[in-house]
């Protein structure tokens, strides 16, 4: 009977090891999946400097543009963790959103090399974006699983995991859904 009981407590000591360490995985999965994330909205921060500058010679009236997607930058450079990342990311794009909107009245721009190229780098960084949020959210999506399924559940009651926030753009979601157009 103690040796059963022994074996019982063993069992269930194992089990929670297994689940805490599994929750420990997920969550990790979660951060890493985030550091992708993060990558690519660095690169997209170094290349918007560049695209501004392409674009002031023609717009020189159009300075609140510009001026709405350097704050935006400065915005996205500042936030720290992942919802304050989540949030300027957002901002940052409604205001490329903006630029791709004014940038419909200058032909001689659309027809840049230059600003073509950074167009097509800033495309490019976009559906690498993309597909980094999708596997932000997978992961998110695995660690709140086993944050709210029994028996991982009690587990990551007692030693603190709870339900992370998914990659979500709210206000943004339709521009943001929308595939990024080269030909302005």
């Amino acid at each position: 009977m103690f040796y059963a009981l022994l074996i019982i407590i063993a069992v269930l000591a194992l089990l929670a090891v297994s689940l805490y360490n599994r929750l420990v995985r997920l969550r990790n999965n979660r951060e890493n999946a985030f550091a992708d994330i993060d990558v690519q909205l660095k690169q997209r921060l170094d290349l918007i400097p560049q695209l501004v500058e392409a674009v002031k010679a023609y717009m020189k009236h159009e300075s609140t543009v510009l001026v709405e997607i350097t704050k935006a930058r400065a915005g996205a450079m500042e936030a720290k963790g992942i919802d304050e990342k989540i949030a300027a990311d957002g901002k940052l794009s409604s205001a490329l959103q903006g630029l791709r909107i004014a940038v419909e009245a200058y032909p001689d721009l659309k027809a840049s090399t230059s600003f073509m190229q950074l167009q097509e780098e800033i495309s490019d960084i976009e559906n690498k974006l993309a597909a980094a949020r999708r596997f932000f959210n997978s992961a998110t999506k695995e660690l709140n699983n086993a944050v709210e399924l029994f028996p991982s559940n009690l587990i990551a009651g007692m030693f603190g995991f709870k339900r992370e926030a998914m990659y979500d753009l709210a206000d943004n979601r339709a521009q943001a859904e929308e595939t990024p157009r080269l030909n302005f």
